[in-house]
């Protein structure tokens, strides 16, 4: 990170401390995502809303709105108020997958409890002839990263002769993820193109984060979609980017600064993530 020292005029530097308070964001931020616009250069920053811990717990209230969530990123991915279905931020534009298997678009002034996104391009690709398996394109991804102390993005488009996810079904208020995760609905796909939209974060993040891979698919129909379980596919391209900064915005409901947030997570998001069949 480099430092700068400059002159503003004062209504730039006005207009610059209106967005600050309107963001609740740090002068950093706002001045890096303006340059970064300004010089075509994108950021590889992480946008998070709430956290994994605050999921666990059964915190699932709205705390950001779709709006706000779009202008800091625009592929990602989360859930919605009472885990009422997955979310894709795919191109800019924020999909909910319900349990009933329907795929829609969501409006910006919806609030959401949970979300990750970052402002998506590529460093690095490599086509993949072919992908037998889930764990198949963990090790492919594993191949893309030089780190295990930074975040990643994968992006992973082509032909799936087999995707099967899950979807969390709507849970009453105060429900845990671990017992949420026992009324998912199940859902195979064969033959589809698609899009898988996959975040990965190192462990030492498990008590704000989901640590690993965490992947959402999306059909290039935009008609069916949810939380990867497991996937075979040809002819992939997997593409990907680090990033070494995250910004988090914690809930204000009075739920969550009520909560015990200390407990370890990432045994109750293991259980959620899982392919109960294995």
């Amino acid at each position: 990170m480099k430092s700068i020292t400059c002159n503003l005029p004062d209504s730039i530097y006005e207009a610059l401390r209106a967005r600050m308070e309107a963001d609740k964001a740090t002068c950093d931020h706002v001045v890096s995502v303006a340059l970064s616009q300004c010089l075509g250069k994108p950021i590889h920053t992480l946008f998070q809303v709430s956290t994994s811990a605050a999921l666990v717990e059964g915190l699932y209230q709205g705390a950001v709105r779709v709006s706000r969530l779009l202008r800091h990123g625009d592929f990602g991915l989360g859930t919605f108020i009472d885990l009422d279905g997955e979310m894709v931020v795919l191109d800019g534009i924020c999909y909910q997958i319900s349990s009933s298997g329907r795929v829609g678009t969501v409006e910006g002034d919806r609030l959401i409890p949970y979300a990750v996104v970052t402002r998506f391009n590529a460093e690095f690709s490599k086509t993949f002839p072919q992908l037998e398996s889930f764990s198949a394109l963990v090790s492919a991804c594993d191949k893309l990263r030089v780190s295990g102390n930074v975040f990643y993005a994968f992006r992973v488009d082509g032909r799936f002769s087999l995707v099967k996810t899950r979807v969390m079904k709507a849970v009453p208020e105060g429900t845990g993820l671990k017992a949420a995760a026992s009324g998912q609905e199940e859902f195979l796909f064969k033959e589809v193109d698609g899009t898988l939209v996959g975040l990965w974060s190192p462990g030492f993040a498990g008590s704000f984060s989901v640590p690993g891979y965490h992947f959402h698919f999306l059909s290039s129909d935009r008609q069916r979609g949810g939380h990867v379980l497991d996937c075979k596919a040809l002819n992939v391209s997997v593409g990907g980017c680090a990033m070494n900064e995250m910004h988090v915005a914690l809930p204000e409901t009075a739920e969550f600064l009520r909560a015990d947030l200390t407990r370890d997570p990432q045994d109750d998001l293991a259980t959620a993530e899982r392919n109960h069949e294995s």
